[in-house]
C-alpha cells in the first residue's frame, strides 16, 4: 500500500489542507473500512477500480468515479471493488464554501458528482485528471481548475475563520458559550454563519475536532487507559467519551483500537 501526502501552492493553502494519494493492488487484502468524520470536505478521484459504500441494513452503493464528499455526521464504510487509485483534495473546514455551487449543508454525508457541481466543467477536469500520469500533473490541473474558480477568497466570513481557528487550537474543547463569548456574537448567529460556510454547527465541529485530537492520541500511544484518554480530551466522564466516539466512529473506543485505527488513520486526516 502507498499512501502519500502532499503540500498545495501558497495560493491555495488557506483554503486547501493537504492533497493526498492511495494506491494498492488487487492481489493485496481489500477490507471494509471506516471513515471517520475530521471536520474537512474532501474532493475524490477514482483512478483506479471503484468503491463501494456501505449504506446500512446490508445495503450499498457504487461511489461516482470522482465527486466531492460533504461533511460527515457519522461513520462511512467503504471497500474497494479492485485496484485502488485515488488522489483527494482535502479541504479545511472552511476551504470548499468560495467553489461551492450548492448549499453545504445540503451536500451532508453524501458524495455529489464533479458533473453536478460543475457542470461541463467539472466533467473536464475529471477526465484531465483521471488521464494524467503523475501527482505533480494532477496538482497542477486541478489547482489551475480551483485558481479560474476562486472569484473572491474573501467568500468565508471572518468570524467564522477565526472561530475555526479557534476550535482547532483549543482542540474542540471549548463550549458554543464560550467560542460565542470569544467572537462576541450571539449564538443562534454564530450558528447560522457555521451552516452557511462549513455546512456544519459550532457544536458539531468541536464534538468533531476533539474526536480527531483523541484518535491522534490513541494513533501514538500517547495515553496510559481509556479512562485517562477521555479525561485528558475533557470529556465530562467515560459515559459522554463512549457516546460520542460511538457516534463518529461506530463504534466504541475498546473496539475501534487495532487495525481498523490505523487504515482509517488514511482517510480522517490524523496521517
Amino acid at each position: 500500500m502507498n499512501y502519500q501526502t502532499l503540500e498545495p501552492s501558497i495560493d491555495l493553502n488557506t483554503l486547501i489542507k493537504c492533497y493526498w494519494t492511495l494506491e494498492n493492488p488487487k492481489e493485496e487484502i481489500n477490507e471494509k473500512q471506516t471513515i471517520v468524520p475530521d471536520g474537512c470536505m474532501e474532493m475524490i478521484f477514482h483512478y483506479g477500480d471503484l468503491y463501494r459504500q456501505h449504506t446500512g441494513n446490508g445495503n450499498s452503493i457504487i461511489q461516482p468515479r470522482c465527486f466531492v464528499i460533504g461533511q460527515l455526521t457519522r461513520p462511512l464504510t467503504i471497500e474497494p471493488t479492485g485496484e485502488t487509485g485515488i488522489f483527494s483534495v482535502r479541504f479545511h473546514p472552511n476551504g470548499f464554501l468560495p467553489f461551492a455551487t450548492i448549499p453545504i449543508k445540503q451536500m451532508e454525508n453524501t458524495a455529489v458528482s464533479l458533473e453536478e457541481l460543475f457542470g461541463k466543467d467539472g466533467g473536464q477536469i475529471e477526465q484531465q485528471i483521471l488521464r494524467a500520469n503523475s501527482n505533480a500533473d494532477r496538482i497542477k490541473l486541478i489547482e489551475e481548475f480551483l485558481l479560474s474558480r476562486l472569484t473572491d477568497s474573501e467568500t468565508v466570513d471572518r468570524i467564522v475563520k477565526s472561530t475555526v481557528d479557534t476550535i482547532l487550537t483549543a482542540n474542540g474543547q471549548l463550549s458554543v458559550e464560550e467560542l460565542s463569548k470569544q467572537t462576541n456574537i450571539n449564538r443562534r448567529q454564530l450558528e447560522r454563519k457555521f451552516s452557511l460556510a462549513i455546512g456544519l454547527s459550532p457544536k458539531q465541529l468541536s464534538k468533531t475536532i476533539r474526536l480527531q485530537a483523541t484518535l491522534n492520541m490513541l494513533l501514538n500511544k500517547k495515553f496510559t487507559s481509556l479512562t485517562a484518554l477521555a479525561y485528558e480530551n475533557d470529556y465530562y466522564d467515560q459515559a459522554h467519551f463512549i457516546k460520542d466516539f460511538k457516534e463518529l466512529t461506530g463504534s466504541t473506543p475498546k473496539e475501534f483500537y487495532g487495525s481498523n485505527l490505523e487504515m482509517s488513520s488514511l482517510f480522517y486526516g490524523t496521517a
